[in-house]
């Protein structure tokens, strides 16, 4: 049983990063009797789900919905064994509506799995029985999920956890493994479906980072099933910022520290076996090195490479440098008057302008809207927020002038964009900034800004990604670039999988 109290009886634990990952960790490592220090460089806690005020507008910075609320759920787990209420919440119904290039009435996921079926009949004619498929993958994949597996293994213990979580109703997902969503297109004829293939790619793009092509078809079968009850998406009251507070709080409580605005420089490292961090103080400059028994680094696979510098092995460094270019994000901050809104406006939207045009680039956005009374604008007012996926190596290029430039015409497109749905004019805007993948970088310290893990393609998903385990002695990984990728959701999972390991250190071999 974990203890009720922090203490000194267990070890001392660095965690790198106070995103939902890091903070996830932290609290349950504290309330599991461990000494726990929380390190992060920015101002406020939550990372890419944490939140900026303006004008009496609060908004997301990253994040804008949460799945894993619901009975049985992941942040529902955690939160019960940390003795924390859970933030109050509504579900997303639709989940998303999506818009597609020269269409006026959207494509809505709802979580009403009556209504989604004959949603998607009516949409998508002749394509239920790839839909099926997917629901009895994503039934079997949930349950398997439900279990704990460790994913991928690197130790006995690991593969017990593995072994034991696979049951005979986990078996159909076999023959799967190795598929993308594309090749089940394929398969049933649906692959020149363009109104099918387009929402697919628009839905897979928000939490795969890539489309149809090379999306794995089981994480796939888990991101666009995840909508229906059961389980579904929910809109949180108050901003994302509630999730990270909460989890301070439950931190704190069972004698865990957290320090903002200290960045770890480095993670030193014995032979194979880390030993502690190098932290700077950004308020007064200091610097001093924080043994530790154990590392856990809620960072970028990039970032970790970068912290332990030659420590790192090179096989590990060779396979992270091979990895393909992740995505960046652009997104636009809006203040507006509720005037600005139509009628019964879905909380998040996605539109596709052009057939011909790339997913992001301000060709594709994804739109989260406030709701009245849900604390994120004053009365009579709403926030929207846009972001549009983007090549994150763009903005690091050229001068500074060459930025603002870039930055302008993206911000002028985005609103052109916003304006055939919203009603955006001088007047209904109180208050507009916009973000880029510099803005991303200096705030939350990800390598060149990028944003949603590394894409849930074949060798990186499941089985064949990147594990909690290091190869260092001591030194874990949580966040978006672990199993089961990016969301609140599967960052929490990774933070459960990495102190569940950390726990059970004798049967490292």
């Amino acid at each position: 049983m974990p203890s009720s109290k922090g203490g000194n009886s267990k070890s001392r634990i660095v965690v790198i990063g106070a995103g939902i990952g890091g903070l996830t960790a932290g609290a349950l490592l504290a309330r599991r009797g461990y000494q726990v220090l929380v390190l992060d460089q920015a101002i406020v806690p939550g990372g890419c789900a944490s939140t900026f005020k303006r004008r009496g507008f609060t908004f997301d910075v990253g994040a804008t919905q949460v799945a894993g609320l619901e009975a049985g759920g992941i942040h529902q787990r955690i939160f019960e064994e940390l003795e924390i209420d859970l933030p109050e919440a509504t579900f997303c119904d639709p989940a998303c509506a999506v818009f597609l290039p020269g269409e006026t009435t959207p494509i809505s996921v709802w979580r009403n799995p009556e209504k989604w079926v004959a949603e998607r009949q009516r949409q998508f004619p002749g394509s239920e029985p790839f839909w099926q498929l997917m629901g009895k993958l994503f039934a079997a994949s949930w349950k398997f999920q439900s279990r704990d597996p460790v994913l991928p293994p690197r130790n006995l213990w690991d593969l017990w956890q593995l072994v034991s979580a696979v049951r005979p109703d986990t078996l159909i997902t076999v023959p799967f493994t190795l598929m993308t969503v594309g090749d089940v297109l394929r398969g049933f004829g649906l692959y020149k479906d363009r109104r099918l293939k387009t929402f697919l790619d628009l839905q897979l793009k928000l939490y795969s980072q890539v489309d149809v092509d090379e999306t794995a078809l089981l994480y796939a079968a888990t991101a666009l099933g995840v909508s229906q009850e059961p389980q579904g998406l929910f809109h949180l009251k108050g901003s994302m910022q509630v999730l990270s507070d909460r989890l301070v709080e439950a931190l704190e409580k069972y004698g865990g520290k957290l320090l903002m605005r200290h960045t770890v420089e480095q993670i030193e490292a014995s032979g194979d076996q880390v030993t502690g961090v190098r932290i700077r103080n950004q308020k007064n400059g200091e610097v001093w090195t924080e043994a530790a028994e154990e590392v856990v680094a809620n960072v970028t696979v990039q970032n970790l490479v970068k912290l332990l510098g030659e420590s790192m092995p090179r096989d590990y460094q060779r396979r992270v440098d091979k990895l393909p270019t992740a995505s960046g994000a652009f997104v636009i901050y809006l203040g507006v008057d509720q005037s600005a809104i139509p009628s019964d406006c879905p909380p998040h939207l996605q539109f596709l302008y052009d057939y011909s045009g790339p997913i992001g680039e301000n060709n594709s956005l994804f739109v989260s809207v406030s709701k009245p009374g849900d604390g994120r604008a004053p009365l009579g007012k709403a926030t929207i927020i846009a972001s549009s996926f983007t090549d994150a190596s763009k903005w690091w290029q050229g001068s500074q002038e060459d930025y603002d430039r870039l930055k302008e015409q993206y911000t002028k497109e985005a609103i052109a964009r916003l304006s055939k749905y919203f009603y955006l004019k001088p007047e209904t805007i109180i208050h507009q900034e916009a973000a880029t993948p510099r803005t991303f970088a200096y705030y939350t310290g990800r390598d060149q800004g990028i944003v949603g893990g590394i894409g849930q393609r074949i060798p990186t998903f499941g089985p064949f990604g990147f594990a909690t385990r290091t190869p260092l002695n001591h030194l874990w990984l949580v966040g978006d670039s672990t199993h089961p990728g990016e969301g609140t959701a599967g960052v929490s999972y990774s933070a459960l999988t990495a102190v569940r390991q950390i726990e059970n250190l004798e049967f490292r071999i």
